[in-house]
């Protein structure tokens, strides 16, 4: 293959997700519903929610390892999201 042609090759394709963290609006969501539910409910909700989410990330094309890690830091915002809530509603 000449240079010439190497050129011509499309390059690879890379796919970027937005991270789950950083979309505030589903984060904020996650939070207030699972602050508004215990026991076994909101561990139902918890699992599905991120089991829906990381099938989503699946679906679209994103590794595994980047899923598995893309839910674990949702879960982390989402943690910090309802300490927040509580922390406001401690000053009310």
């Amino acid at each position: 293959m000449t240079n010439t042609a190497a050129k011509l090759q499309p390059a690879p394709a890379t796919l970027a997700f937005f991270p789950l963290a950083s979309r505030r609006q589903l984060v904020r969501k996650a939070a207030r519903e699972l602050n508004s539910l215990h026991g076994e409910e909101a561990n139902t909700y918890w699992r599905t929610t991120c089991k829906k989410l990381g099938a989503e990330l699946l679906d679209l094309g994103c590794p595994a390892e980047a899923m598995r890690e893309e839910i674990i830091e949702f879960q982390e915002a989402v943690q910090m999201e309802l300490m927040w809530l509580h922390r406001e509603a401690a000053r009310v």
